[in-house]
């Protein structure tokens, strides 16, 4: 099982409880070219096919393109992927559980590189405030859709 860099200088961890079926959910946060249609922080999005492990999928967020890779997915459970922009290493795990109110989903991320050493209480601001972002967005769309 991959799981993010706990050693690294910036750690984010956050949990969302949405109000939507499970498929609703995984099916929009899996479905990367769609992206942008509901992620305020994600300008443009682009898989280089389905979603599969070995997968990978470009994405512009923040003004930084990022070439990800999908490292380990179980279907409506749990997907990671990695990447490398500007000299930052991130590590992306989320996971979905099904409860009576709909679905928890948490996310927990991780960045590494010269440049979170050199400022790592800002980028974890910056990675908290666009992980928060992410589980809005997601919670909103999926809410509306099931609506």
């Amino acid at each position: 099982m991959h799981t993010i860099d706990t050693t690294a200088p910036v750690v984010v961890r956050l949990t969302t409880q949405i109000d939507a079926p499970l498929a609703t959910v995984w099916s929009l946060h899996t479905d990367v070219d769609d992206w942008p249609a509901w992620n305020t922080g994600v300008d443009q999005a682009r898989a280089d096919g389905p979603m599969a492990v070995g997968t990978s999928f470009t994405w512009l967020t923040h003004g930084m393109s990022i070439t990800s890779t999908v490292r380990e997915l179980v279907p409506g459970k749990r997907i990671v992927w990695d990447g490398t922009v500007q000299g930052i290493a991130g590590i992306y795990v989320w996971t979905f559980e099904r409860t009576d109110a709909g679905v928890v989903v948490h996310t927990e991320e991780s960045w590494s590189g010269e440049p979170v050493d050199a400022a790592a209480d800002e980028l974890t601001t910056a990675l908290r405030t666009s992980l928060q972002s992410w589980l809005d967005c997601l919670k909103a769309r999926a809410e509306q859709s099931a609506a």
